[in-house]
């Protein structure tokens, strides 16, 4: 059997809190799922995006930061939503790789480019135009250090492996499909027949999704590498 994640609502533990703020346990791996992981051979794991939510982080029982949400009077936040984010990858990896009746594989797919510029999604951020793989790389601060976060969560991880070979593997995407900007819906993400597609008479971007993947080619991509993994793994290389 496969099972495919997106950790965001569900690992590590996530509780809701009143008023919609939800406890983020960083260091306490989801029961439900460490109790379902052992009857599937290969679990995907994708991260990073959704972890963007109103949070309260808890490390050791100890509220130690939030994100969209600390009180005024509360002082400095010991961890903000980056390192919370690399420490909940390193909680789960390791989690995975010492599970003591896991014996399948865990490939994890690094964290996805987006293709906004000019600003963010809710910003006036756009792609507008977009239709060709690029030569160059618009560099995005923020998704380079949630993949340094990602990266580094998950080779710790592996270093604590206590069976002496890991289960886990890293399918790593972010900076190779940087690349490929054509490969997100833009403008036709609506299927409105009478949906704006051109930019406006004083240059302002039409509504257009730049972050999810829905054109040909680049998903087409990671199936293959996908694949190829998981190929190895099981025939040989």
């Amino acid at each position: 059997m496969v099972l495919q994640v997106n950790i965001h609502n569900n690992y590590p533990h996530l509780v809701l809190m009143a008023k919609g703020i939800t406890k983020v346990f960083l260091d306490i791996p989801d029961e439900t799922f460490m109790e379902l992981l052992p009857t599937f051979n290969i679990v995907i794991l994708s991260s990073g995006h959704w972890f963007a939510k109103q949070s309260v982080y808890i490390l050791d029982n100890n509220i130690v930061g939030g994100q969209l949400w600390w009180p005024k009077n509360a002082g400095k936040m010991k961890v903000n939503n980056i390192d919370a984010f690399g420490i909940s990858v390193e909680t789960a990896m390791a989690a995975i790789a010492n599970h003591p009746n896991f014996t399948g594989l865990a490939i994890v797919r690094s964290y996805s480019p987006d293709h906004y510029e000019g600003g963010a999604w809710n910003t006036g951020g756009s792609c507008t135009g977009k239709v060709m793989p690029v030569n160059e790389v618009v560099r995005n601060g923020f998704t380079d250090v949630m993949h340094e976060k990602q990266t580094m969560g998950f080779q710790r991880a592996v270093e604590k492996s206590e069976n002496g070979r890991s289960k886990l593997r890293l399918m790593d995407i972010t900076e190779g499909f940087g690349y490929r900007p054509d490969g997100h819906p833009g403008p036709y993400r609506s299927l409105d027949p009478n949906k704006i597609t051109k930019r406006g008479p004083h240059g302002e971007p039409p509504p257009q999704d730049c972050l999810h993947w829905c054109m040909p080619g680049p998903v087409d991509t990671w199936n293959e590498i996908l694949l190829e993994v998981i190929r190895r793994e099981f025939e040989g290389a």
